[in-house]
């Protein structure tokens, strides 16, 4: 038998019948989403300019066009998403197409937007130099994804009720990249200026089984290849509900579930961008500018001092 592929980290195939299934009633549980892609159109309004034509990359129920209202910054908005289903819920010109491999061309498109989609993506950095790709020169890209403190609290307690119940641990809950690693990702697939930074969404619910309800009829459980297959043991599942309940009621007597969305932004490279001054190139001393006198490190070391310090 061949080993696993260690880049096949997510089961697509389960994630699109789980993204028609959640189309179907997305209505009533498309809250999160909703939020995101409101904060995610919020910095859109610091970058002052206009993009003729953006791609909404992962739309689901269309929220990045509702969340963008009567913004005069985007002239054609198109949409794309892995599921049949939310891309016939668009309200403009719309696609299935798959995160992992981009149907566009090259320098196609002003801006790109993507909120909740890329977290499910095998091979991040590819993806993200696809969208570097299909970026006109100072084109931008501005992402929204699940980071690695998502849900921790209920890894926590399936963790704990999992080493009570059957004495051992299955990826229960899916992992996704930390925020420490999202700036060296941009900067790899090729992105001029990146930044990343991360927001805690804070959620209450009735229960920790009502939290793992939602996540499936929203389309984001456990999708790990190597996930347990079948049903999940009934008492493990209960157990794990009673510790969530022990360890993060609230006062309000409803439980608590974090959501760490890292926003991603980088635009595709061009020569007007501002760039770093080569190292020797300042044209004044830090040490006039702070009205104070330079001190010596000592002094530099020559050919023989180097080899001698290797030695």
């Amino acid at each position: 038998m061949a080993p696993p592929d260690p880049l096949l980290v997510f089961d697509r195939s389960a994630l699109r019948l789980r993204r028609e299934r959640a189309a179907r009633g997305w209505e009533t549980r498309s809250f999160l989403k909703r939020e995101i892609a409101h904060r995610l159109v919020e910095r859109l309004d610091d970058v002052r300019r206009t993009f003729p034509l953006a791609l909404d990359l992962g739309c689901h129920g269309d929220e990045i066009a509702a969340a963008l209202g009567d913004r005069r910054m985007i002239g054609a908005l198109i949409r794309a998403d892995l599921g049949l289903g939310f891309a016939r819920r668009a309200a403009g010109p719309a696609l299935v197409a798959d995160e992992e491999a981009l149907p566009f061309a090259t320098r196609r498109f002003d801006l790109v937007t993507s909120a909740m989609s890329l977290h499910w993506v095998n091979d991040l950095p590819g993806s993200l130099i696809q969208i570097a790709r299909i970026l006109k020169p100072d084109g931008l890209f501005l992402g929204a994804m699940l980071g690695g403190a998502t849900l921790w609290q209920l890894r926590q307690a399936l963790a704990a009720a999992e080493s009570e119940i059957e004495d051992g641990l299955s990826p229960r809950v899916s992992p996704f990249a930390d925020l420490r690693d999202a700036a060296g990702l941009l900067q790899r697939a090729g992105f001029a200026l990146p930044v990343a930074d991360s927001e805690t969404i804070e959620v209450e619910y009735d229960s920790a089984l009502g939290l793992m309800r939602e996540l499936s009829a929203m389309g984001e459980g456990n999708l790990v290849v190597e996930r347990r297959r079948g049903l999940a043991r009934r008492a493990t599942l209960m157990r794990a509900a009673e510790i969530y309940g022990e360890r993060f009621t609230q006062p309000s007597g409803r439980i608590s579930a974090s959501f760490e969305v890292l926003f991603l932004h980088g635009w595709a490279p061009h020569d007007s961008q501002q760039k770093p001054l080569r190292p020797g190139s300042a044209l004044h001393r830090l040490a006039d500018a702070l009205d104070t006198s330079e001190q010596s490190a000592g002094e530099k070391a020559g050919p023989n001092q180097a080899a001698r310090g290797r030695s």
